[in-house]
């Protein structure tokens, strides 16, 4: 197993050194879901949210959040994104009685360092942005399964992960 990176060597949190590494193209893809009653996923299908477009709007802030994610999460480089894209799909609930929307978001540079963490974070807002537009009709929503389906570039070069268990 690889030493972690963000910390020097006594111990002190740091943003690492990218400067002496090579661009190249880099893309990851990261998913998770997010369950509700059938009931909410109707009233999203349907369009007739209180609040609006409820996926137009998701899908609005998973790109934002891809673009911001180095002021979100603080030992992220600030990076030039080439690619955002989020989609939405169906997804099978884990829980009785529910049902769920998958988000995937597949995002890409041509830099230093990788673009996972933009990838989670669109995945995540988005799909929080799913719960505070329909929590006034079941708060009980939940996101499951939030992780990097695959990423590609750099020295690492590709990491696909094994279907879940």
């Amino acid at each position: 197993m690889s030493a972690l990176t963000h910390f020097d060597a006594q111990g002190q949190a740091h943003m690492v050194d990218v400067a002496a590494k090579p661009a190249s193209h880099r893309i990851a893809v990261a998913t998770g879901r997010i369950e509700m009653l059938p009931a909410t996923l109707a009233l999203i299908e349907a369009g007739n949210a209180k609040k609006g477009d409820v996926l137009g709007i998701a899908r609005i802030a998973g790109i934002q959040a891809a673009k911001k994610t180095s002021d979100l999460i603080p030992l992220c480089h600030p990076l030039a994104l080439t690619r955002v894209a989020v989609n939405f799909g169906p997804a099978s609930a884990q829980q009785a009685g529910a049902v769920g929307i998958a988000c995937s978001a597949t995002v890409e540079t041509v830099g230093p360092t990788g673009v996972e963490m933009e990838a989670l974070t669109a995945v995540q807002v988005a799909l929080l942005t799913i719960y505070d537009m329909c929590k006034a009709v079941d708060r009980g929503m939940a996101i499951h399964g939030v992780r990097v389906l695959e990423k590609h570039g750099g020295k690492s070069g590709s990491f696909v992960a094994d279907a879940p268990g």
